[in-house]
């Protein structure tokens, strides 16, 4: 475990060089897109750090949830490099960046769920398939829309379709009802709080898809700056979420 500790953090405090170094060359001061590009980059680097830090601090069940909320803050913080400097380049920022992101750190977001309940031994491989199901149905049918490949309204009714379905399987479907049996109170706490993300915070992107694809009304520049923030928010208040009850459970003290 400590030597998986020190190759992630070693790996992304070099990717965390590389990116100042390409910064301080490319990044114009007034350019508040890229900027936010860049603060947001940095934000999931230092939550990487800290989960990955933090897996010693929990109890075994709960160290993969810790592990996953640590991967996909690294995974994002590399994607919103790169995409950071396709933006000051070109002034643009493709769908497809994006949603490269999405459909790798949402599906590990969404196994959470079937991870924390696994670590009180309340979870079946059936909510880890739903949820699964579930976000790809979702990314998918957004990325097709966004991107053209189907109509615009199409696409936000399959991954609005998709949405709903993860949030009936959280809220009333077999994973809400074994959250609530659980027992466990940092449990509870946390699912709770991991499905209002999901709910009030995720809802930002179907907005963002709304004005941004179907009705207008809202630029590229204002739309990546409400995207940035959006994930900032969404993948490390997740994350800090689970570690908050991994270390409750674990009867231990944050250090």
């Amino acid at each position: 475990m400590k030597k998986l500790k020190l190759f992630a953090l070693t790996a992304v405090a070099l990717l965390g060089v590389t990116g100042v170094a390409n910064a301080e060359v490319m990044l114009a001061q007034d350019d508040f897109v890229g900027i936010s590009f860049w603060i947001i980059s940095m934000g999931m680097l230092a939550a990487t750090a800290f989960f990955f830090m933090e897996t010693g601090n929990v109890a075994a069940g709960w160290r993969t949830s810790v592990i996953v909320a640590g991967l996909v803050t690294g995974i994002a913080f590399i994607h919103y490099m790169y995409m950071r400097e396709v933006w000051v380049t070109t002034g643009d920022s493709p769908t497809v960046y994006r949603y490269i992101d999405w459909l790798i750190t949402v599906p590990l977001q969404m196994v959470e769920f079937y991870l924390i309940l696994s670590a009180v031994g309340k979870a079946n491989s059936g909510m880890f398939w739903r949820l699964l199901l579930g976000s790809v149905v979702m990314l998918v049918g957004g990325y097709l829309g966004e991107a053209g490949y189907i109509n615009a309204t199409l696409g936000f009714i399959i991954g609005m379709a998709g949405w709903v379905y993860i949030l009936y399987e959280i809220f009333s479907g077999e994973a809400g009802k074994a959250a609530a049996k659980s027992g466990n109170k940092a449990l509870v706490t946390a699912f709770g709080a991991m499905r209002m993300i999901v709910t009030v915070g995720w809802a930002i992107y179907p907005l963002g898809y709304v004005f941004g694809y179907l009705t207008g009304g809202v630029d590229a520049e204002s739309l990546n700056v409400v995207y940035n923030l959006a994930d900032f928010v969404n993948k490390i208040a997740f994350g800090l979420v689970i570690w908050a009850a991994a270390t409750s459970s674990s009867g231990k003290r944050a250090k």
